[in-house]
């Protein structure tokens, strides 16, 4: 089957080549979206954010972008533009080091339902024996959402310690409790299995294979003014190119919770390679179908918090769909202000990416907000049916 081709007809812009005239006046002219930009302009203009890029896609075509405010505010202001980078924080979960162990998945190097500790035998320690990689996968490990960050520590090998030395805060399989450890441990589990750091396995096996030419971790120091900066870090600096989380930032910028820095080019070509892949479609993505379809599918024993392989289905955090995307529809936000909200059905996805915590980390329930609004405004766009 030929490879589905991409034309940048507008900077950034994705648009198969068969389409490629029309999508480009669409992209332009298109005013369905208006309430959508509406809301984003808003944001700006209330400081919720510093500044937003936004995209809609269906299918292989970017519909709409949105670029509105400031990049960044402090110590001078720079406006935001499209192929700005953002730390996306924990959409790293989702979109490298879940795909990276369902790899494994793939070569029979693990099973889901494997404990943990046969792979990694420390992990063993105080009572996490039976945990499964599965649970890790979808947060029913029984883990704290965190390390311990009381005290100070850095390094890999530390974190590494630490998770292992791990203490369950409750019962392993029953309830829902995010977790940064749990990736964390993923993100470790990768390592072993490939004998690489992980940005390294990312971008060989994830990133590259799909064509992302502007994500990564440990961003050079030379892409730091087309970054968009975060918090003031102890010196009163913003940080820039230096990855937010702080548990990340101790283990050196590389987790397997958080770290990714990516744009909206890169991240609507992983939306629509993912999509493409999921429908049995010929698609970049490093994955097999039957795998992004068990992924996206319940795999948590609960009925209250569904979650996949990684992705967010219906739980508290999926506020992202809004109000008309189905349940069936799944995504993920990080921290930072990032967000992809997908949906199989219609094919449609919602980008939003922000750098709400800079200058300072506020608003968190506005983004909440504008996540919903944003996706109910773009699925009444799109004139999807109701969610029922």
């Amino acid at each position: 089957m030929m490879r589905r081709m991409f034309l940048k007809c507008l900077p950034g812009a994705m648009i198969p080549l068969p389409l490629a005239l029309p999508g480009c006046a669409k992209e332009t002219s298109d005013t369905r979206f208006t309430k959508v930009d509406h809301l984003l302009s808003e944001a700006v203009a209330r400081h919720e954010i510093p500044g937003v890029v936004a995209a809609i896609g269906q299918g292989d075509i970017v519909l709409h972008r949105a670029v509105f405010g400031q990049r960044a505010l402090v110590p001078a202001t720079e406006p935001m533009t499209w192929d700005t980078r953002f730390d996306m924080a924990s959409l790293t979960k989702a979109t490298v080091t879940a795909p990276a162990i369902m790899q494994f998945w793939e070569q029979g190097r693990l099973e889901l339902d494997d404990p943990v500790s046969h792979y990694l035998p420390e992990f063993a320690q105080n009572g996490k024996q039976a945990i499964t990689i599965r649970q890790l996968l979808t947060h029913y490990s029984g883990l704290a959402p965190d390390l311990d960050l009381s005290t100070p520590w850095s390094g890999k090998e530390e974190a590494f310690r630490r998770a292992m030395a791990a203490v369950p805060t409750g019962p392993t399989g029953v309830h829902f409790v995010y977790s940064d450890i749990n990736f964390i441990v993923l993100g470790l589990l990768v390592e072993h299995l490939s004998d690489l750091p992980l940005n390294i396995y990312a971008e060989r096996h994830i990133l590259t294979p799909i064509g992302m030419k502007h994500s990564g971790f440990l961003p050079s120091p030379l892409l730091r003014p087309i970054i968009a900066p975060t918090q003031y870090d102890d010196a009163h600096v913003p940080l820039r190119g230096v990855v937010h989380d702080p548990t990340a930032h101790r283990m050196g910028g590389v987790a397997g919770h958080a770290g990714l820095f990516s744009d909206a080019d890169d991240m609507t070509l992983y939306a629509a390679s993912f999509l493409d892949r999921r429908a049995g479609r010929s698609s970049l993505y490093p994955l097999r179908t039957e795998t992004v379809r068990l992924m996206t599918s319940p795999q948590s024993p609960g009925t209250s918090d569904v979650r996949g392989l990684g992705w967010d289905i219906a739980t508290h955090y999926s506020t992202p769909r809004g109000d008309i995307f189905p349940v069936g529809s799944f995504g993920h936000t990080g921290y930072t202000g990032t967000s992809l909200w997908m949906d199989p059905d219609s094919a449609a996805f919602i980008l939003i990416l922000t750098n709400r915590v800079h200058p300072l980390d506020a608003n968190g329930k506005a983004i909440v907000r504008l996540r919903h609004d944003v996706a109910t405004a773009a699925a009444l766009a799109l004139n999807l049916p109701q969610a029922r």
